[in-house]
Parts: structure tokens; C-alpha cells; sequence
């Protein structure tokens, strides 16, 4: 189970996702769907590296 740090952190990115994202998540286009997928998952895996290195600082 992830901790409540990592949850947050995600929520976080999510909560600054933006509008496009949110909506090409939901298209029924897949490709529309995997550029906002890869989009967010690279949003994310920013943050828990940048997370990572201020933490190793």
C-alpha cells in the first residue's frame, strides 16, 4: 500500500493536471487517451523524482 505521502504527492499532480488531460482521459480516442496517459504519468514520475532529490539533499 502506498504511503500518504506518495498519495498526496499524486494528488497533488492531479490536482494540477491540466484541463486537457483531464478530458482526453475520458476520449474515446485512443490516442487521444494514451497522450494523456503518458502525459500524466510523466507529470507524476517528475514529481516523485524531484520528491527524491530534495529528500537525498
Amino acid at each position: 500500500m502506498p504511503s500518504a505521502s506518495l498519495v498526496d504527492l499524486v494528488e497533488k499532480v492531479l490536482a494540477r493536471a491540466p484541463e486537457w488531460v483531464r478530458v482526453d482521459l475520458a476520449a474515446r480516442d485512443p490516442l487521444q487517451r494514451q497522450r494523456a496517459e503518458e502525459t500524466l504519468a510523466a507529470m507524476i514520475a517528475s514529481a516523485i523524482s524531484s520528491t527524491g532529490d530534495a529528500e537525498s539533499s
